[in-house]
């Protein structure tokens, strides 16, 4: 090689050097200083992040503040959809070894059983976020248990983008004893997701009360989430703390009316009677007839709600949802049932109020009455035979006031009063219909506790809808008695005599006392809230509240008498559809309903038990325990026998 031919590949090799110098050097100039905001933004936003700080969620006390639901804390598994690996083979590697140890699929679009599991696999939850909050962690499951935490934590370097949070979840103490009153919390919904993020939540992390007062307080126990800034690894990981964090606000808490001595006492009485019935439903509620606070409310049978409290498994939740029993559903707000001869004390008063009859009124029971056919009623064959309940005994009544009408339960005193009969003219559907919306039957309580049932209060109208078919005395004399079309919950009667039981003023149930802050400030107070006012006289009420002292003096109560607390109550025996006994007779509910003292009344009392039987001999014997317990009565010695 020749000395130029030397030179010209040195200057051509200088000239590449130049070349690639030049555009290493314009390369570094666009990097660092045509994008370098860019890619400067880039860089913190994964060495940098903004988290939420969750806001601990209120606790909920009894009367008597006692815990009845509070905070633990509990492990949590997030992932960060950024620093999952970018290959897609790696990063279901990692979704693979998570299903391993979570139980939760890698992959899958087909939906899972019950809305409180997962209904799809990681890399479907992963993709719902990835593009609109790649920087946001998406918790995946709660409730972790350690022993699998410590494998994820051993394992992190191979599960990039996968962290363990501490999330609180709720414990609830008491269990079953009062779960259809407190709920529980779970993830929201999927089908609510939209509604709940116009309202601020995070569909995808956030827990929501689900029902209960969880659900209907669920602003005031969740508080406001707090921020900070950290410092992360290419893992995702917290390495440190930048600036100075936002706390959160902490929820409020629920100071319920609820008496838990109470509630348990109730619940055990409730349950020994449903036991002695060989029923599998049943509702007690006790409350203050002068303000409306709920004392007590048990609706059998019931459910744990701590199965909620970190997920339920997909094997409790088809349980819960399959039992014939229905264990989820709160029958003292939900259960629509007829409510018997205990729905007398409303047809009572309105007869009085509208001077269809007084005090003085006598109407006279056979045992049954004839009714004559409308369109033909000289024809004696035609007519239909209503029977009273103490016809079975081959007799009737006799001549009764509405005093011993009450007392006597008697149903042909009823069936005159509200539907007439011959010269005598009766209330008439339309009048007793309109008493029983203004005593709150027909319409929800307005109890703060979610699934209320409004009930029924059926109209000529209704009947025409439904079974195209007009009304007839006959009908009318079916819902005079509780029976027929009409129904009602528990909540709505217990309403109705605790109206009878003051005076005539109709409250709102309130389930809850006050709400207080974190420092026990009160946020708000309770103060009792008036719904309606029964447009029936004093001299009235006091004559109906007469006849329910009989119903306990000498009546069909008489196995509530108690020894220096006066009680008033009413009787009910309602039949509904199911299989004839051996007599022929259709299944009959058992209802009691109830106040006391009866010329003070410090506590009102409705016993609802499901296919018990009769109300004098099934729900009596439970109101009686829970009225002794209440006012610290003794228990009756049993008589001694005498030596023969």
């Amino acid at each position: 090689m020749n000395p130029s031919d030397l030179k010209r590949r040195l200057w051509a090799f200088r000239g590449i050097v130049i070349l690639v110098f030049l555009i290493f050097a314009f390369q570094m100039w666009r990097l660092q200083i045509v994008e370098g905001e860019r890619y400067q933004l880039m860089a913190d936003r994964n060495r940098f992040r903004l988290v939420p700080i969750e806001a601990a969620r209120g606790v909920i006390y009894d009367r008597h503040g006692r815990i009845l639901v509070r905070n633990i804390p509990s492990f949590a598994v997030t992932i960060i959809p950024a620093y999952l690996p970018e290959d897609e083979q790696e990063e279901m590697a990692v979704f693979s070894r998570l299903s391993a140890l979570l139980g939760i699929p890698a992959s899958t679009a087909a939906a899972s059983a019950g809305p409180f599991s997962p209904r799809r696999g990681l890399k479907e939850m992963v993709d719902e976020v990835r593009d609109t909050a790649p920087y946001r962690p998406l918790t995946i499951k709660t409730n972790v248990d350690r022993d699998t935490v410590f494998v994820i934590e051993e394992e992190h370097l191979d599960l990039p983008g996968v962290l363990i949070e501490i999330d609180p979840i709720r414990q609830y103490p008491s269990g079953d004893l009062i779960s259809h009153v407190i709920g529980y919390v779970g993830h929201i919904p999927g089908e609510q997701a939209e509604t709940y993020a116009e309202r601020g939540y995070d569909p995808n992390n956030d827990k929501v009360g689900l029902t209960g007062v969880e659900l209907t307080f669920d602003e005031e126990l969740r508080g406001s989430k707090g921020y900070k800034y950290i410092e992360v690894d290419v893992a995702g990981r917290e390495v440190r703390a930048v600036g100075d964090p936002q706390p959160p606000l902490l929820g409020h808490n629920l100071i319920l009316t609820i008496d838990l001595d109470l509630q348990q006492f109730t619940e055990d009485a409730l349950r020994q009677g449903l036991e002695k019935a060989e029923s599998e439903c049943g509702v007690a509620i006790a409350m203050n007839p002068q303000t409306g606070e709920i004392l007590s409310l048990v609706s059998l049978p019931s459910y744990d709600n701590n199965l909620f409290a970190g997920g339920i498994s997909q094997e409790d939740w088809a349980r819960l949802k399959e039992d014939p029993r229905k264990l989820l559903v709160n029958h003292a707000v939900s259960g629509q049932y007829p409510p018997g001869s205990a729905f007398k004390i409303v047809p009572a008063a309105a007869a009085l109020e509208e001077g269809v009859v007084n005090r003085r009124t006598t109407l006279v029971c056979q045992g049954s009455l004839w009714l004559p056919n409308r369109y033909f009623p000289d024809d004696p064959e035609l007519a239909q035979q209503f029977y009273c309940w103490i016809h079975k005994y081959g007799r009737g009544h006799g001549p009764l006031n509405i005093v011993q009408a009450i007392a006597q339960s008697c149903d042909i005193f009823f069936y005159q009063v509200a539907g007439g009969f011959k010269e005598f003219e009766g209330l008439g559907l339309e009048r007793l219909s309109e008493y029983a919306h203004l005593f709150g039957l027909g319409q929800p309580t307005a109890i703060d506790l979610p699934g209320e049932a409004p009930g029924l209060v059926p109209t000529k109208k209704w009947k025409r809808l439904n079974y195209a078919e007009s009304w007839t005395t006959g009908d009318t004399y079916n819902v005079a008695i509780g029976q027929g079309f009409i129904l009602v919950t528990p909540l709505q009667l217990l309403n109705a005599t605790t109206a009878v039981a003051n005076g005539g003023t109709l409250y709102r149930p309130q389930i809850v006392y006050q709400v207080t802050d974190a420092e026990g400030q009160v946020i708000r107070p309770f103060a009792p809230e008036v719904i309606g006012q029964v447009p029936v006289s004093e001299e009235n009420l006091a004559t109906v509240r007469e006849g329910m002292r009989m119903v306990v003096e000498w009546g069909t109560a008489r196995r509530a008498k108690l020894e220096g607390v006066e009680v008033a109550g009413k009787t009910g025996t309602a039949e509904y559809p199911g299989p004839l006994d051996e007599e022929g007779h259709l299944p009959t509910h058992a209802w009691f309903t109830a106040f006391a003292p009866a010329e003070e009344p410090e506590i009102a009392l409705v016993i609802f038990v499901a296919g018990g039987g009769e109300g004098t001999t099934t729900a009596v014997p439970i109101a009686v325990e829970i009225l002794r317990y209440y006012f610290g009565l003794p228990e009756p010695q049993p008589t001694p026998t005498p030596a023969s």
